[in-house]
């Protein structure tokens, strides 16, 4: 268990065999697994829809300026 920067806890599941971080879900919203990305045999099959917690990027990020960008964690979509 973590505390997100919204204060709200955030549980985050890891492969056992790697360690590999490969789900997270957050109490405040039970219904939703968010699935890392990365871990996915076929990436190419999502798009993003937006750029998040910009602020903590990297000098060096490169962000699609196409996306919606959010300094933080964006409003829930309804």
């Amino acid at each position: 268990m973590r505390w997100a920067d919204s204060g709200n806890r955030m549980h985050r599941r890891f492969c056992p065999a790697c360690g590999v971080h490969l789900f997270s879900e957050a109490e405040s919203r039970p219904h939703l697994i968010f699935v890392r990305a990365g871990t996915l045999d076929d990436p190419s099959m999502i798009r993003p829809a937006a750029t998040i917690w910009t602020i903590k990027a990297p000098p060096w990020a490169c962000i699609d300026t196409s996306l919606p960008t959010f300094e933080g964690q964006p409003p829930p979509v309804a």
